[in-house]
C-alpha cells in the first residue's frame, strides 16, 4: 500500500522517535519513582504507546522492571503493540 520510498523513511523515522520516547519515558519514570520525584503521568505514558511506540514502551518496562505489576500496562501494551503491528503490516504488504 506505501509505495512511495520518501513516505516510508518517514514512517520509520517517526516510529524510531517514537519508541525512543516510549523507552526513556518508562526509564525515567522509574528512576523518578526511586527517587520519590515528580513522575510522569501514566497518560502520557501509555500516549507515547498509542501514537506508535508501543515496542519501545514495552521494552522500557521489560527492562527497568516498571509498571509491569499494573495489569493494564501489562495487558494494554501488547495489545496496542498488536494492532499497530497489524496496521503496518496491512501498509507495508
Amino acid at each position: 500500500m506505501l509505495s512511495n520510498p520518501q513516505i516510508r523513511l518517514f514512517l520509520l523515522a517517526y516510529l524510531l522517535l517514537i519508541n525512543l520516547c516510549g523507552f526513556v519515558s518508562m526509564g525515567l519514570d522509574k528512576e523518578k519513582a526511586r527517587k520519590r520525584k515528580w513522575r510522569i503521568p501514566e497518560k502520557t505514558l501509555f500516549l507515547f504507546a498509542l501514537l506508535g511506540g508501543s515496542f519501545g514502551s514495552m521494552a522500557g518496562m521489560q527492562l527497568f522492571r516498571h509498571k509491569t505489576k499494573h495489569w493494564y500496562f501489562r495487558y494494554g501494551m501488547p495489545a496496542i503493540f498488536l494492532l499497530q503491528a497489524g496496521f503496518l503490516i496491512y501498509l507495508f504488504s
